[in-house]
């Protein structure tokens, strides 16, 4: 037993242990490491911004895009962001994905060191030699490890890929979540500006309603024309239904929020009436900056780092696929020792153990090796050229959410304007009418120019809305690494 503990230690402290180490610090291959290196590529985008930048209103205080759906003070709003970013099988997959690669770099990064696996056996048997049989008791501990030397840097670059990989995952979930956040916004602006035009819309079919009786009675009495009358039923009846057909749009909204955020549509109603002052009011969003230079913007952008990552994956990759064209060496080692005794005699202890290299050289394959590697080129090229597309959509997203913005800001002052002047006209319409001075016509045409005016002012500062979470998205939003 002295002489097992021995020969135990000596396998273990004269191979393992230096293997453990050297397997630990590895960071290239034991003799080189083949493969390109990778180098961040600088990003394919203008010196600067060619559209208008943001005016940032009233001298807003610029707040960080982390916080920045919480500067809306909605708390409807955070709580449906909350709910649709638990309940998003986008933003789920994307984690998960993220698990995944985990496992595949704790995979890959187990292959620096040395496997060890043990059994454990015993047995009883019979044998005989034309004489009473014997029987055996057999009892037998056995460890074998193995270890790859990893002489030209493939498991090195598969671990490269591996760490590249992970980093790409952990920026598409973020990217996941952001987009989440931007799509349930602008669901819960829809349903906002539809609750506004709701408004609008039973504010003018009241109105017509309201004519309609006074026109009524005036034809009765001999004061207005039959055709008078006929003309306000149907202005009437008209604005009818235009508020049916609203509050249809408003009910199909809030179906959508319900699918968005899982929350029972009872609950979401509640939410969206409480507080009171909410109702029709559109969400106010905070202004901010973003950089000047394009390519420091896009850096913060989660589905660009993917891409970059991607990149550097693919590169890695190549390395990987090389270093199976060279030669590979492992070590193995075993040791068994086992115990028995024949026909309950005395246990005797047999032992074996050996440990030695093993050389295996890659020597025909029929071109296959060499397809892989290019292969592997190939998809390198295949993500840079993803990742010039990503960053050009990048670039395209930011300078058109910066033109809606900047017309959205220049239109806003005209339609205020004409909702003025076409207030004031009605008025002047609709006093003339009543006092027999203009027809009915005249000021029903007046008055749908001013509703018409108020709606379009509402479309406006929706667009404007939409607008700033079109650069929120556009900018990366608020992730963090």
């Amino acid at each position: 037993m002295k002489n097992l503990n021995i020969k135990c230690n000596a396998l273990l402290s004269g191979v393992m242990l230096p293997l453990l180490l050297s397997g630990c610090g590895l960071k290239g291959g034991w003799l080189t490491t083949v493969g390109p290196d990778y180098h961040t590529p600088e990003l394919p985008a203008a010196k600067r911004w060619y559209a208008p930048p943001p005016v940032l209103a009233h001298h807003g205080e610029l707040t960080e895009l982390a916080h920045w759906w919480e500067k809306f003070n909605d708390p409807v709003l955070n709580r449906l962001l909350a709910a649709a970013q638990a309940e998003s099988a986008d933003v789920a997959n994307a984690k998960a994905r993220i698990g995944q690669a985990r496992a595949s770099l704790v995979s890959s990064g187990s292959q620096f060191l040395p496997s060890v696996d043990g059994s454990l056996s015993s047995t009883r048997s019979s044998f005989s030699f034309g004489q009473a049989p014997f029987i055996r008791n057999q009892h037998q501990l056995e460890l074998q490890s193995s270890w790859e030397l990893d002489l030209f840097g493939g498991l090195a670059r598969q671990q490269e890929a591996g760490l590249s990989q992970l980093a790409s995952r952990t920026a598409a979930w973020h990217d996941a979540r952001v987009a989440v956040a931007a799509e349930l916004a602008n669901a819960y602006l829809a349903q906002r500006y539809c609750e506004a035009q709701l408004r609008l819309n039973q504010a003018d079919a009241q109105s017509r309603q309201a004519s309609a009786r006074v026109v009524g009675i005036a034809a009765q009495a001999g004061f207005r024309t039959t055709a008078d009358a006929a003309l306000a039923r149907a202005s009437a009846a008209e604005g009818q239904n235009t508020l049916l057909q609203q509050q249809a749009s408003c009910d199909r909204s809030v179906k959508s929020l319900v699918a968005m955020t899982g929350l029972e549509e009872p609950q979401l109603r509640q939410l969206l009436a409480q507080p009171s002052g909410a109702v029709a009011s559109l969400p106010k969003p905070p202004p901010f900056p973003i950089n000047a230079v394009p390519a420091k913007m896009l850096l913060q952008r989660p589905d660009v780092a993917a891409a970059e990552r991607d990149m550097a994956e693919a590169s890695a990759k190549i390395g990987v696929a090389q270093a199976k064209r060279y030669p590979k060496l492992s070590l193995s080692g075993n040791i068994a020792p086992v115990l028995q005794n024949i026909n309950g005699g005395a246990l005797t202890l047999a032992q074996t153990w050996s440990i030695g290299p093993t050389l295996s050289l890659p020597l025909f394959d029929a071109g296959k090796r060499a397809a892989d590697v290019e292969a592997a080129k190939q998809d390198y090229a295949a993500a840079t050229a993803q990742f010039h597309a990503v960053v050009r959509t990048a670039v395209k997203e930011v300078e058109q959410a910066l033109v809606r913005l900047a017309s959205a800001g220049q239109r806003l002052p005209q339609a205020h304007a004409a909702t003025r002047d076409y207030q004031s006209h009605y008025q002047a319409a609709k006093q003339a009418y009543e006092v027999g001075l203009g027809n009915l016509l005249d000021a029903e045409t007046s008055r749908r120019s001013a509703v018409a005016a108020d709606l379009a002012v509402k479309d406006l500062e929706q667009e404007q809305v939409s607008a700033w979470i079109a650069l929120y998205r556009a900018v990366g939003g608020g992730w963090v690494d």
